[in-house]
């Protein structure tokens, strides 16, 4: 067959198709930043700062008992997230916030994730329970929840499985320690070299 052949072979195959009319592409409309996000980004602190104060006692996106919690940064790889989510990393260190107050709790939390930055533990489980019978019901799940994410130094954090308490606990992700980071900026240039 010669390429003149082939042309009227494929207009005859193509002769009952007609083109589409669409000439615009459909945008998809991007999650607009609030004035309540950028002062959420501003008042998120690192752990290396010493004041408490900028967790709230006052105010917390309240949750129910049963909710399960999930938050996850932007950067932080969907499996990563996912392996946190089904309990795949290896628990390093736990809190238990059962009996205490919301400012107890929130020092704790604070002392808690120092220490393990400070011991380069990155993988940690904090029960605060489920708080059917507390008033306002999930009280300390709310606050925790609601700090975690305002604490910087907290890649993401997810309800835990069954067996390590359920939604009455949470898988929390820490980043690396500085000296962590350098540690593995300077073995990859030494392997580049």
């Amino acid at each position: 067959m010669s390429d003149y052949d082939d042309l009227d072979l494929f207009r005859e195959m193509m002769s009952d198709v007609s083109p589409i009319k669409q000439d615009q592409v459909e945008t998809v409309q991007k999650q607009k930043v609030t004035d309540a996000h950028i002062a959420r980004r501003l008042a998120a602190q690192t752990l290396s700062d010493g004041d408490p104060e900028y967790l709230s006692l006052d105010y917390a996106t309240m949750l129910k008992p049963d909710d399960m919690v999930e938050f996850k940064r932007d950067g932080v790889q969907d499996g990563v997230f996912r392996k946190l989510r089904l309990g795949k990393y290896e628990i390093q260190a736990r809190l238990d916030l059962h009996r205490k107050t919301l400012q107890e709790a929130r020092d704790e939390v604070l002392k808690f994730l120092k220490q393990c930055q400070r011991m380069d533990i990155r993988t940690v489980i904090i029960v605060h329970g489920k708080g059917e019978r507390s008033n306002p019901p999930a009280l300390m799940k709310s606050f925790v929840s609601t700090w975690l994410q305002q604490i910087s130094d907290v890649m993401c954090f997810h309800s835990a499985l069954r067996q390590h308490g359920g939604n009455g606990a949470l898988y929390v992700m820490l980043k690396k320690s500085p000296e962590k980071k350098q540690e593995n900026r300077e073995r990859h240039l030494s392997r580049k070299a």
